[in-house]
């Protein structure tokens, strides 16, 4: 419902906002950066560069001045507004660098126009999402984070003083064990790196199966349930605040109808009047 005392230029500035957040126009967005993504592919292959070069070089320029054209829209339409979103901020941070000349000495620059194809985390709300709640979550990954990096100093430590000796390659100084440790943490080859230590030291399985089960089973399982924790919060908040805007909505238009009820009665009450003055 549009407001009656609203002034001609918001009532334009409006019907922008509105445009621009329609559903027609960001399943264009999302198309057009599918196919940028298409031609940024194609662009690294030297055959297909030397073939249609120039046709790839048009159709990047092409969507990259859409993005702009867009990106101006968004300006007008919500003014100092726009940088009060992280994600307004994040697409204008994009195609300006996009937009950086492609010689000179900003040449290194033109292989950053693959970052156009992260709007599309702004543009999808279910991308969004993730990202906000991974970004809710920090906090707690970050205690997590340092209860890990505790956890590998600690194994870093013990698995250079049992196994320094034994296996140097793996385990000669700190920073090689805790980088073997992280390599066992990511359970990739460990079953090889615990086989040789325990050739010479057979009870040394103990060390890595309680490593394995601390460091990965464990930790980084919290990360995981911080995240969906992270998610199931922000699902609940969105569709509280939905909820409320269409509850917000249905008593405006309840009250409008009310207010239309009280003229029409109060219409009837005249015309009830001057008919019987007139009798």
């Amino acid at each position: 419902m549009i407001d009656a005392s609203a002034t001609p230029a918001q009532d334009s500035t409006s019907r922008l906002r509105q445009f621009l957040e329609s559903e027609r126009v960001q399943n264009g967005l999302v198309a057009l950066i599918v196919v940028n993504a298409v031609t940024l592919g194609l662009a690294t292959s030297k055959s297909v560069e030397a073939a249609i070069g120039p046709a790839l070089d048009a159709i990047d320029n092409v969507i990259l001045g859409i993005f702009a054209v867009e990106l101006v829209l968004k300006l007008i339409a919500y003014r100092p507004s726009f940088f009060k979103s992280g994600w307004n901020v994040f697409d204008f941070v994009v195609v300006g660098v996009s937009l950086m000349p492609s010689s000179g000495p900003l040449s290194a620059l033109r292989a950053l126009r693959v970052l156009r194809l992260l709007r599309m985390i702004s543009i999808v709300p279910s991308m969004r999402m993730v990202i906000d709640a991974m970004f809710r979550a920090l906090p707690g990954m970050g205690s997590i984070a340092a209860l890990l990096v505790l956890i590998v100093y600690v194994g870093a430590v013990l698995g250079t003083n049992l196994f320094g000796e034994i296996a140097p390659e793996f385990f000669g100084t700190l920073g090689a064990s805790m980088f073997t440790l992280f390599q066992i943490m990511t359970v990739e080859g460990w079953p090889d790196i615990a086989r040789g230590v325990m050739e010479d030291m057979p009870w040394a399985w103990l060390f890595f199966v309680v490593f394995l089960l601390l460091a990965t089973f464990t930790v980084l399982n919290l990360f995981i349930g911080i995240i969906v924790s992270s998610m199931e919060e922000l699902h609940e908040e969105q569709k509280s605040a939905k909820e409320a805007a269409k509850k917000a909505k249905a008593d405006g238009e309840l009250m409008a109808l009310t207010n239309r009820i009280g003229e029409l009665e109060r219409q009837i009450a005249g015309l009830t009047a001057a008919i019987r003055e007139r009798g």
